[in-house]
């Protein structure tokens, strides 16, 4: 996929579209002071060129369901390539863990596990551990509250995006 060059005007575009969702033609121009044809051409653009992975609503899971949300850290006993790709493989299957990023220094890697309770997650672990992944240790802190869950906003990193 062709990288755009991207413009003030495409990042007020995303900007609208990653506060408000999917708009109408209508409101996204009006939202970022544009003419509607010209403004849906633009979006049209974006998502062809891959910088719109898709939409979704963001549900207040705490008044559905009850659920534990754990924070793992995880340090793999080995640092080959294969042993990276075969962990990150078997967690891209796991419904249950939600967010998976890779660090550099003392941990491998931070997930975000949400299971219907402990023993839900213990039996995930488990079933990791005999997964022959490679983790040598794993570190566990049970989320008792969610203080804030947001994305980057475009325009303050758009100064970043302009270099």
């Amino acid at each position: 996929m062709k990288k755009l060059s991207l413009d003030a005007t495409d990042i007020r575009i995303l900007s609208a579209v990653q506060q408000h969702g999917q708009l109408s033609k209508t409101r996204l121009a009006a939202l970022v002071n544009l003419s509607a044809t010209p403004c849906w051409a633009r979006l049209d653009r974006l998502k062809a060129a891959g910088y719109i992975r898709g939409y979704h609503a963001d549900l207040a899971l705490e008044r559905i369901v009850d659920f534990t949300q754990i924070v793992v850290t995880v340090s793999l006993g080995s640092h080959r390539k294969v042993e990276f790709d075969r962990f990150e493989d078997h967690i891209r299957r796991l419904d249950e863990v939600i967010q998976c990023i890779a660090t550099g220094g003392g941990m491998d890697y931070v997930m975000t596990i949400v299971t219907p309770n402990l023993t839900a997650f213990q039996a995930l672990m488990d079933d990791m551990l005999s997964a022959d992944l490679a983790i040598e240790k794993y570190m566990t802190y049970i989320a008792t509250r969610h203080v804030k869950s947001s994305q980057p906003s475009l325009t303050k990193l758009g100064a970043i995006i302009g270099r």
